[in-house]
């Protein structure tokens, strides 16, 4: 599998992306590909060797049709998804892998309206196109079901940090304090990297835990403030003396 960088610098190129538009449907030669795609053999054969690099596709040796050397031809070889969300208050891009398996595996893991498809093409190696048109249209209404769905749970989340976004302006001084909680709001269930802030902010330890204990302290008193619901915890918890008020 590509990592996340190289997947996107392999897909920024628009002719690359139109190598593998093509090589989705069946493999292809690169002769063939410089015909369809109106550029030279040669750059074909540059960007080929790019995609191999990347993992995206592989090559393989073919007899010829009309009985002269082996032909390469190229196929893709990896599946995943790259989902990428921007906006005020929201940047986020990931990469993620496809589930491998049959329909049957993949059952447990579908949503609702598709259920059928999985028992009509389970076990079977071929099916007629106009049957594939029909399951093809049938998931791809669920696609868009869940993207629209998927849609309105990125702009919440992205009123939701808009609004923390207001309060962290207000309430923390120092850029370096408002970075500090920007990651944790990024991933809230990841340990803090004391290393990575440490050089990011060419602090030595000491000038690093100040900082750090003062934003903590600033985001205790935002929760004494602003939580709009009485703070609760147990007597041995170390909370900061406004906590309870």
């Amino acid at each position: 599998m590509s990592d996340l960088e190289t997947a996107l610098s392999l897909l920024q190129n628009k002719l690359r992306r139109q190598i593998l538009e093509r090589l989705v449907r069946e493999p292809h030669y690169p002769m063939q590909l410089a015909d369809l795609l109106g550029v030279s053999q040669q750059a074909i054969v540059k960007h080929l060797k790019e995609l191999e690099r990347g993992n995206f596709v592989m090559k393989m040796k073919v007899p010829s049709e009309k009985g002269g050397p082996p032909r390469t031809i190229y196929s893709v070889q990896q599946s995943m998804s790259l989902r990428i969300d921007l906006g005020p208050d929201l940047f986020s891009v990931e990469q993620r892998s496809l589930p491998a398996g049959g329909p049957m595996r993949l059952s447990n893991r579908l949503p609702t309206g598709v259920e059928n498809v999985v028992k009509t093409i389970s076990g079977r190696k071929k099916i007629s196109v106009g049957e594939g048109i029909a399951h093809i249209q049938q998931v791809t209404e669920v696609l868009e079901e869940l993207d629209r769905k998927r849609d309105a749970l990125i702009s919440l989340h992205q009123h939701i940090r808009s609004r923390v976004s207001a309060g962290v302006d207000s309430d923390f001084d120092h850029y370096e304090q408002r970075s500090v909680v920007h990651t944790l709001i990024d991933a809230p269930t990841t340990r803090l990297d004391l290393s990575a802030l440490a050089n990011e902010f060419h602090l030595d330890r000491p000038q690093l835990n100040t900082l750090v204990d003062e934003v903590k302290r600033r985001l205790e008193q935002q929760l004494s403030e602003r939580a709009g619901h009485i703070v609760a915890s147990s007597p041995d918890r170390d909370l900061r003396y406004w906590i309870g008020k």
